[in-house]
């Protein structure tokens, strides 16, 4: 094992590759050897992140629409790894949470998800691939005020091993349940519902991890990194949380 977590030879596909835990992702891989295509809604963001590595591309994909997935898979002529990670998040109980939020966020996180993988699996079973699910602590506990999100997380969590018994000689299919990580997407929750007070649900957000911080985007990749290589060769089926502590409290 003289060069661990090597990529040389695997071509990468990320979900909302162009910013947080996905650009992360693209950037470790890229970085281990891997031919990366950067799938993201964010057409500019997916090719100024490709630009800057080395065998990258970008290509505009909406997970939650049929024909943009198909397109977006049609452009590779093999694939060892798809990473789904693009996903959205919704603030709210069940009274809060209203049809269209629950259904919007299944139609990305959960259905996205589904179209994803199975537009990618004929070219991951060719290939003896690995899909890497990001899911969240959310899909392993319950969060308040966060009923849709959580319901979907779960989903991919129980996606992710009926996956890895169907085509447990087939593939590799692990999930990855990162707690609050340090993203745009953190920002975006932070202006959108706490514009005026920041900084102090920042200090929350950092606190409910036991480790008093939150996550880094590199060290959510650093994980994805390992599953995706040959190292992680008899792990299928994991649903590793990488949360600081939480869900050990």
């Amino acid at each position: 094992m003289n060069h661990p977590f090597r990529l040389e030879g695997k071509t990468a596909c990320v979900t909302g590759g162009a910013s947080g835990i996905g650009e992360a992702i693209c950037r470790a891989f890229a970085a281990a050897g891997a031919t990366v295509c950067i799938a993201d809604l964010n057409a500019p963001a997916a090719e100024r992140l490709a630009a800057e590595l080395p065998q990258a591309r970008a290509v505009v994909c909406d997970i939650t629409q049929p024909d943009s997935v198909a397109r977006a898979i049609s452009t590779l002529s093999r694939l060892d790894i798809l990473v789904n990670n693009a996903g959205i998040g919704l603030v709210g109980s069940i009274e809060e949470t209203s049809q269209e939020d629950f259904e919007r966020l299944f139609r990305v996180n959960v259905e996205g998800t589904f179209l994803m993988t199975k537009a990618a699996l004929p070219l991951l079973l060719a290939s003896r691939g690995s899909i890497i699910n990001i899911g969240s602590v959310a899909g392993l506990v319950g969060v308040k005020r966060r009923y849709a999100y959580c319901a979907t997380k779960g989903a991919v969590v129980a996606m992710t091993r009926q996956l890895a018994v169907e085509y447990a000689t087939e593939l590799r299919v692990n999930c990855i349940c990162p707690g609050t990580v340090d993203t745009p997407f953190v920002e975006a929750y932070l202006e959108k519902y706490h514009k005026h007070e920041k900084e102090a649900v920042r200090a929350q957000l950092n606190a409910r991890q036991p480790m008093g911080r939150l996550g880094k985007a590199e060290e959510i990749a650093a994980l994805a990194l390992y599953l995706a290589s040959d190292q992680a060769a008899f792990m299928t089926g994991s649903i590793i949380a990488i949360d600081g502590g939480w869900t050990a409290a």
